[in-house]
């Protein structure tokens, strides 16, 4: 299944949203943040979803969010706020929210471990708190960037190591890093989500499909075996409209 998921959503209500894309896409991921925030409007989820055929799923909010923060109330809070996404979806009948992994202080050097551990003490407290709600957590890898944690599977691993937590396989962060097969060839079966846009590799640009160096004819090959959703993360309706039919064609050939 195909589906949208774009920031720019963030500033107009979900009915506006659905009635924009609802002709083009079968899922919508919501990313949940100011109007679109899943705990401010899944009271009400169950009379809007019912005038569109969509199926949906959730990108945790990421604003002020930071599992894996030193300050113990500021990550406490972040924890709380992902647990908080995940009742709202159970109760929208949703069954997978992708989360991020958290950060690095941008400020304090040598605590990198620390923030690890963390954020490691973090996730498993919402893979309890997720546990028999139906609802799968997948925990995203990031792209390029010297703050972020999960940047590498090996990174990302060891943040999940002793959980049973999934995997959000985004295609354009593993681009950036160089490493879009280590990550399929190291997680596999435990992809249970996968966002896909293109890059030059030099940043999380997210592109339409086929206009950075992404080979998607390699990639999808190699993800021959999964059955979940494609989440296109673009900038604008327009640009995931195009890159829906470009996947589409590729997905055609294989």
């Amino acid at each position: 299944m195909i589906g949208i998921s774009c920031t720019q959503f963030g500033t107009e209500g979900p009915e506006i949203i659905l009635n924009r894309i609802s002709k083009n896409f079968e899922l919508w991921e919501i990313f949940s943040e100011a109007e679109n925030a899943v705990t401010g409007f899944s009271g009400r989820f169950s009379e809007i979803r019912s005038s569109y055929g969509l199926t949906y799923s959730v990108h945790a909010p990421i604003c002020d969010i930071n599992i894996a923060a030193v300050n113990d109330r500021i990550r406490e809070a972040s924890v709380t706020e992902m647990i908080r996404t995940v009742e709202h979806a159970n109760s929208m009948e949703i069954q997978t929210v992708t989360i991020h992994p958290g950060v690095y202080s941008m400020v304090l050097g040598g605590i990198k471990g620390r923030s690890a551990e963390l954020a490691k003490d973090s996730l498993k407290k919402i893979e309890k708190a997720s546990t028999g709600t139906g609802v799968t957590v997948a925990v995203e890898n990031m792209p390029s960037f010297e703050i972020m944690m999960g940047q590498t599977p090996e990174g990302l691993f060891d943040l999940i190591d002793g959980t049973d937590l999934k995997i959000c396989f985004d295609i354009g962060h593993a681009n950036t890093m160089g490493m879009i097969d280590g990550f399929i060839d190291l997680f596999g079966d435990r992809i249970a989500n996968i966002h896909i846009h293109d890059n030059m590799g030099d940043r999380d640009a997210h592109m339409t499909i086929g206009d950075g160096s992404i080979d998607f004819m390699h990639v999808l090959s190699k993800l021959k075996s999964y059955r979940g959703n494609y989440v296109i993360e673009s900038r604008s309706t327009e640009s995931a409209i195009e890159s829906k039919k470009r996947l589409e064609s590729i997905m055609r050939m294989l």
